[in-house]
């Protein structure tokens, strides 16, 4: 399919790239959305393959970013940028192209972070332009944001105990967790609270470290994290992992985590649903981090209304489970009829923002 067509089909409104061959950029940036308001989204600074996976990439994750926040019930849009580079190393010069990039859709999209970039580089990056955040502590922002996604993750977890379970929690229950990062690390110690087992894999040995120190287990074959038994897998890694070669693998109950685009396609989540494996819609479980970003961007931060804001999650995903035992269609199904409905009533009403 050509991107245009792809774009035409999905909605999107823009996909722009910039490039700075004298410090080494080539950067995309795609809006999905903005009837909610601007198009809010991460940097990642990642190298793909060809540069029609990069750009798939970026459109994929910027409709997911769309949805994200309607179902949040946030003013935001969907957005994401990206940063394709065959080096593993980001200079200021670099970064700060790539704010001259941000500042020239004037608003309309705004950047922060996301895989393999930091606050720091966020920092960098607002030295060109205002339409960033996820600024450090030290600047008025909010941080790191892995905490709150970390911490939605729980809350949407719990939730999908009580539907499997009858209760929301996770005491004495085995997690199969893909991928260590930031965020998988704090949900870890959420976790560890509850007495629970955490089994973890990850291509990264510092990572596996990491998981040790913490007591955990680990597996050091990443392909045999689908075949543990457990009570929740967690893809906590890159998306497209849950599709017809890992499902009919999976001996678990719940899949919950913090990766984007966790199914490869729409019919894998019909896949789960047959076999009675709860699925976590991705972009409403994750959500925490965005959740903690607005209420940067609505006043001068404060992390209790943070935490406040992002534990409803646990109750957005009850109202997803709800829609899909009602309408009897997939969890994944039930999650884009909440965005869509907000965005709709949104055009519908003429009010646009």
């Amino acid at each position: 399919m050509e991107i245009t067509e792809y774009m035409e089909l999905n909605g999107h409104e823009q996909l722009s790239i910039f490039t700075d061959p004298k410090v080494g950029l080539k950067a995309f940036i795609a809006i999905h959305d903005t009837t909610l308001g601007p198009a809010l989204g991460g940097l990642r600074f990642w190298k793909h393959e060809t540069e029609e996976d990069s750009l798939m990439d970026v459109l994929r994750l910027s409709r997911g970013m769309t949805y994200k926040s309607a179902a949040a019930g946030l003013n935001l849009g969907g957005g994401k940028a990206l940063i394709s580079s065959s080096s593993t190393h980001k200079t200021e010069s670099m970064l700060r192209s790539f704010g001259k990039f941000v500042e020239s859709f004037g608003g309309r999209y705004i950047t922060t972070e996301d895989v393999g970039v930091t606050t720091d580089d966020i920092e960098v990056i607002s030295q060109e332009t205002s339409y960033v955040t996820g600024l450090p502590i030290s600047m008025g922002g909010s941080g790191d944001p892995s905490e709150m996604t970390a911490l939605g993750i729980y809350q949407g977890m719990k939730a999908c105990a009580l539907e499997v379970w009858g209760e929301p929690s996770l005491k004495n229950s085995t997690i199969a967790m893909q991928g260590f990062g930031k965020v998988a690390s704090c949900l870890a110690k959420h976790l560890l609270q509850d007495n629970t087992k955490i089994i973890v894999t990850d291509i990264n040995k510092s990572a596996l470290q990491r998981a040790q120190e913490m007591g955990l287990d680990f597996i050091e074959n990443p392909d045999q994290i689908y075949d543990v038994e457990c009570d929740v897998f967690s893809p906590c890694a890159l998306g497209g992992v849950i599709n017809s070669f890992t499902v009919p693998k999976l001996n678990c109950k719940i899949v919950a985590g913090s990766a984007n685009n966790q199914l490869l396609d729409d019919n894998h989540a019909l896949m789960l649903q047959k076999r009675n494996i709860l699925y976590a819609p991705d972009y409403i479980i994750n959500a925490g981090g965005v959740i903690n970003i607005s209420v940067e961007m609505e006043q001068d931060y404060d992390s209790n209304t943070a935490v406040e804001k992002v534990s409803r999650i646990y109750d957005t995903i009850c109202s997803v489970i709800e829609t899909s035992n009602i309408q009897g269609i997939t969890t994944a199904a039930a999650a884009d009829v909440i965005a869509e409905n907000r965005i709709k009533e949104m055009k519908n009403s003429g009010n646009l923002l």
